[in-house]
Parts: structure tokens; C-alpha cells; sequence
């Protein structure tokens, strides 16, 4: 009798890895059929548009080189290649970057790196004091203002806050560009 229900039970466990194996290569090969149709949709989008080529050139030879269309491609007025509106690069001046520990608790720093946007001509001394001014700033600030989005964005208004009292307007902004804290 016991080697009846021993019988019974080695062929029941050979079917259901079979069954796995089998259920394993058929969602194999739905995963990679769908992953290749969905691949053959979007490469046409991904790639640029072709070029028409000019009878008795080959294809490489008939695409122009970016850097000569760049070369010949006019400057915006300005003399600048950047976005309409923005401000000249003789208006933007990257401060030092500021390495203090916060008030709070304080055996956290923060690293901070930010650009001065000049609404006209760049006064260095003007962005020193600003400079100086951060950096008095973030030394009375605990961690916890300035934890999460809502906290930096805090943060942010303060900072520009405080550098339009000082300026008097002359900064039209403030630009982040590292905030590290440790």
C-alpha cells in the first residue's frame, strides 16, 4: 500500500515542472514577441528623418556635416546662440561655491552652488556681499526647513528674497546649480 501512494506522487511532481517549463518559454516568447512589435513602432520615431540624396553621391556624402550647418547657420541677434529672451552671458555670474554647516542639527553641511542672473552690468563686489549673504544665511537654517521639495522651494524664496534687499533689483535671478547636503 505505501508503494502505491510513492508511485503516485513521483509522476504528479515530473508533470507540474513540465508545466512550469512549458508556462516559463510561452511567456518568454509573448514577453519578446511583444517587446519586438513594440520595438518595430517606436524606431521610426526615434530615428531622424532621411536625407534625400543628390544623384552620383553616395549617402554619406550627401548629408551635410552638423558642424557646417552650424558654421553656416546665422547667430541670433545678440551674437548669442541660446533660447530667445535669455539673458547675455556677460550678465551671469557663478559665485563661489558655499560650504557651511547647517544651525541644525549641526553636524550636517550643506553644499551649495548658485549663478547670479544681473539684470545689467555685473557688479563683482555686489555679488561678493551676496556671496557672504548666503552663506550667513544657511548658517541659520536648520535641516528641517529645508527638508523635501516644499523646504527647497522655501528656501529658494528666502534666498531670493534676501538678495533683492540687497541688490536693490539688480538680480533679476537666482540659479541653483548643486544642492548637497550631508
Amino acid at each position: 500500500m505505501t508503494d502505491l501512494v510513492t508511485a503516485d506522487a513521483a509522476p504528479q511532481k515530473k508533470s507540474s515542472i513540465v508545466v512550469l517549463a512549458a508556462a516559463i518559454g510561452v511567456l518568454t516568447l509573448v514577453g519578446g514577441g511583444g517587446g519586438w512589435f513594440l520595438g518595430k513602432m517606436l524606431a521610426p520615431a526615434l530615428q531622424p528623418p532621411a536625407q534625400p540624396a543628390v544623384a552620383g553621391q553616395s549617402p554619406a556624402a550627401a548629408a551635410p556635416a552638423p558642424a557646417a550647418e552650424a558654421a553656416a547657420a546665422p547667430a541670433p541677434e545678440g551674437g548669442h546662440g541660446g533660447a530667445e529672451g535669455a539673458p547675455a552671458a556677460s550678465h551671469v555670474v557663478d559665485l563661489k561655491p558655499i560650504l557651511t554647516n547647517l544651525a541644525y542639527p549641526s553636524d550636517n553641511w550643506v553644499r551649495l552652488e548658485v549663478s547670479l542672473v544681473f539684470k545689467q552690468a555685473v557688479d563683482d563686489q555686489l555679488a561678493e556681499s551676496v556671496h557672504q549673504d548666503i552663506l550667513a544665511y544657511l548658517r541659520t537654517v536648520s535641516l528641517q526647513q529645508i527638508q523635501g521639495p516644499r523646504g527647497f522651494q522655501y528656501l529658494r524664496d528666502d534666498l531670493k528674497e534676501r538678495i533683492d534687499m540687497r541688490t536693490q533689483g539688480k538680480v533679476a535671478d537666482l540659479l541653483f546649480r548643486t544642492f548637497v547636503i550631508r
